[in-house]
């Protein structure tokens, strides 16, 4: 398949395709003519980079998720183990907002006398 109708299957832009090639994320076998030609698994691995990114996993983090793919399948407890430790920094990070915003609430409080009964 070339880019340009992988980047229009996934609405994403060609750059962003070469990105991925370039991070080693996925491969593309060329064409005598230069063109890249990805194949059906490389068309699979980016639905899974944009899933996965959706899902708030870093490239690096993806880059890995597709390296135990590559070397073995991976079941379904190793991908819950994945979602449950992703489930746990996004509940770190949102004590960390709370925390934050419970502080800056207080400095306004402090500044601004009639924010306290509001």
């Amino acid at each position: 398949m070339k880019i340009g109708d992988v980047a229009a299957e996934l609405g994403v832009s060609t750059d962003t395709i070469r990105f991925y090639e370039k991070r080693g994320l996925i491969h593309a076998d060329r064409q005598i003519n230069g063109y890249r030609d990805f194949s059906p698994v490389a068309v699979q691995t980016l639905h899974l980079i944009r899933v996965a990114q959706a899902l708030g996993f870093t490239l690096g983090e993806i880059a890995q998720i597709t390296k135990t793919l590559s070397d073995t399948a991976m079941d379904a407890d190793a991908v819950a183990e994945l979602l449950r430790g992703k489930i746990s920094e996004v509940e770190a990070k949102a004590a960390d907002l709370l925390r934050l915003r419970d502080m800056l609430q207080a400095r306004l409080d402090d500044v601004c006398p009639l924010q306290r009964n509001a």
